[in-house]
């Protein structure tokens, strides 16, 4: 009797061993240099350079191939940073608007070809700003145009030529802007609408109609609030909130957690950091002046909601996004965008005569310097954010990566600012054989 009570206990634990050995399913992707990875990354927390820097890779199944934080422990000793830590993603929210918008055009909803003016109509008498002969801003490089930096408002207004189509807003050549063009008379404009702090869609739509565009719609790619206004578009075109519509097309269905607008209730953010006096300190208010003065604040009760730029995330739920991108449009049995969508979505539109890639719909796809210069490898699909967040999807050994920190005004000369070339470049060294070129 004791034999075969024992042989039971045995069984029973060969089988809950067994069972624990099957919830923590091994990636497919072997990352052989994981010391190396860990070393690059820790040289820039050791230096001062970024407070923390969280990176993570998933295969397409979703398993962690590889994760690693290192963080600042004068800064940041208490906090507990992780793949569940809520983070800003700024323009890393412009993919998912972009995503939205194609999956609203997949329904028959919007198109390609409509006017911005049919959902906004508040935009019909919207000027461009050029300079005083005539040469619009998006195609100057202010920063070496001395001779009309030096004129305190070297710009005059002209009446829009084109129409403004949603094509325009996908290819950022619509023509609106951030507080970041180096002509003060635009920046400042903006700055004094206060645009992040908008109560609510309507009245950024008022606040924008009183600003110029800085360019005639179509006619060079100027990187700005482009994919904000796309958010706006999708709200007037489906009557519901842009958060409304990632939640009910996006995170429900794909069952994503970790992707969001609002921060959840008990939640908190993590500090902004800048290094702009070669010191990594707490950020001053203003010095994230892509808006001017303030930023977007994700408070459930401020009802506003930034497509280009508004998103909060975490890497775990952000990787489950990326993961439907590289599953050709489908996550968790559910299919989100038709795979020529997709082919779409990373096919060459804007930016296409340049030797380290292409831009997609705001996607950029990586050419064949990125795999010369060490940087990882060609026909990655590659993206970021204000604070320093940034991803990749890579189609062929089927992962993605992100990198994450929130950091802005990284010091002049800083090592820093190659931090997601050097990084991916090391993960990718041992595929490649290729070392990092400055």
């Amino acid at each position: 009797m004791k034999k075969t009570i024992f042989l039971f206990f045995v069984c029973f634990i060969i089988i809950i061993g067994c069972k624990e050995t099957e919830t923590e399913p091994k990636s497919y992707l072997e990352i052989t240099n994981k010391q190396q990875i860990d070393s690059i990354t820790k040289t820039f927390v050791d230096r001062e350079i970024y407070p923390f820097i969280y990176t993570r890779l998933e295969d397409s199944n979703g398993v962690v191939a590889y994760e690693n934080l290192e963080k600042n422990q004068r800064l940041l000793a208490n906090e507990n940073i992780d793949g569940d830590s809520w983070i800003r993603i700024w323009s890393m929210s412009k993919i998912v608007t972009i995503c939205l918008a194609l999956d609203l055009m997949e329904d028959g909803i919007i198109s390609l070809d409509d006017s911005v003016i049919k959902y906004i109509p508040e935009f019909s008498d919207l000027k461009v700003a050029v300079s005083q002969d005539s040469i619009e801003i998006a195609s100057v490089n202010w920063y070496e145009y001395d001779s009309l930096r030096k004129e305190p408002c070297p710009i005059k207004y002209v009446e829009n030529d084109s129409v403004m189509t949603i094509v325009h807003l996908l290819n950022h050549q619509a023509g609106f802007y951030y507080s970041t063009t180096n002509l003060e008379c635009l920046d400042s404009a903006v700055a004094e609408k206060n645009l992040a702090m908008a109560k609510n869609s309507q009245d950024l739509i008022n606040k924008l109609a009183l600003l110029p565009l800085c360019q005639h719609p179509g006619s060079y790619y100027y990187y700005g609030m482009n994919t904000t206004v796309l958010g706006l578009v999708c709200e007037r075109a489906t009557g519901k909130k842009l958060a409304e519509l990632v939640k009910e097309r996006i995170s429900d269905p794909m069952k994503i957690e970790g992707l969001a607008y609002d921060l959840p209730e008990g939640a908190t953010m993590l500090p902004r950091f800048s290094g702009k006096d070669s010191l990594l300190r707490i950020a001053k208010i203003g010095e994230l002046d892509i808006f001017g003065q303030d930023v977007p604040d994700y408070r459930p009760e401020h009802n506003l909601y930034l497509g280009g730029e508004g998103m909060i995330a975490t890497a775990n739920g952000y990787s489950d996004f990326l993961r439907m991108l590289l599953n050709k449009g489908t996550l968790n049995g559910y299919r989100f965008l038709e795979e020529s969508t997709i082919e779409e979505l990373t096919s060459p539109h804007t930016l296409k005569d340049n030797s380290y890639g292409y831009n997609g719909y705001n996607l950029w796809v990586s050419g064949d310097s990125t795999l010369l210069k060490g940087h990882g490898d060609k026909g990655l699909w590659i993206g970021g954010g204000y604070e320093g967040t940034h991803f990749w999807i890579d189609t062929k050994r089927r992962f993605v990566g992100t990198i994450m920190t929130q950091m802005f005004w990284i010091y002049d000369g800083a090592y820093g600012y190659t931090k997601d070339s050097r990084i991916r470049g090391t993960i990718y060294q041992p595929w490649t054989k290729m070392e990092y070129k400055d």
